[in-house]
């Protein structure tokens, strides 16, 4: 795509919420003859850029695919490397998150990860618990069925405890059980990478939102190709299943 400046124009209102499947490190790092590692370092400046760009397009909530629960299947190898990356990035990046107004936290299985990592996690969470500039949210371990089952079981708990009636049991009830309960359903999904595809990621609060695929290896996704992919969503009409104009 071809880059389009931050500053030029007054366009619409930005999405509310754009979600990103980040994919590509991998082929990025083998195109180059380097470790799979290399890529997915390279991967987490281009979540700084992102998370730049959509600050400074006013997007609400910026939420991230960084490790599936399916990804537990990679080589032993891999996994501590990418677990060793996070650490580094919630050492290093969340005092500058802060500084910048961005809240942070994170969906997923938190029992599966390592106990130092969770206490990294929950200690950036409460660091930055007051900011409301834009909410960075990172999947970890996360899957979408997996969330849809653990909601379903949490209503089927508060019926049991006969805290809810079972004919109350509908979509807003259900969406109030889901990781995302305090955020709106996003606006605009985007994959790198040329696959087309969503990977068991947010299935329940994907239901409307607008799909935008690149061809762009993640590593070489840049604020620029964010902004790109927001313009792209911005000229699109949204119905809802109703009737277009």
């Amino acid at each position: 795509m071809k880059a389009v400046s931050l500053k030029t124009g007054s366009p619409p209102p930005a999405p509310l919420h754009v979600a990103i499947i980040m994919d590509g490190n991998g082929r990025w790092a083998k195109a180059r003859g380097l470790p799979r590692t290399a890529g997915h370092q390279k991967g987490a400046e281009s979540v700084k850029n992102v998370v730049r760009a959509a600050a400074e397009m006013g997007v609400r909530y910026l939420t991230l695919f960084g490790f599936s629960s399916e990804n537990w299947k990679r080589p032993e190898s891999e996994i501590k490397d990418l677990m060793g990356l996070l650490r580094f990035y919630l050492k290093s990046e969340i005092d500058e998150l802060n500084k910048e107004g961005v809240r942070f936290s994170m969906i997923g299985e938190r029992a599966r990860l390592a106990p130092d990592i969770v206490e990294l996690i929950e200690s950036a969470e409460q660091l930055t618990a007051g900011n409301t500039r834009l909410i960075l949210t990172i999947a970890i371990s996360y899957g979408g069925r997996a969330e849809i089952a653990t909601a379903a079981r949490r209503l089927a708990e508060k019926v049991a405890a006969g805290e809810l009636r079972t004919e109350d049991v509908n979509e807003e009830a259900f969406g109030r059980c889901l990781f995302t309960a305090d955020m709106p359903d996003p606006d605009l999904l985007i994959r790198t990478s040329g696959e087309q595809r969503i990977s068991n990621f947010l299935l329940w609060q994907l239901a409307y939102s607008e799909l935008v695929f690149t061809d762009t290896l993640w590593p070489e996704f840049s604020g620029a190709d964010f902004v790109n992919a927001v313009r792209d969503f911005q000229g699109r009409e949204r119905r809802y299943g109703a009737a277009g104009g």
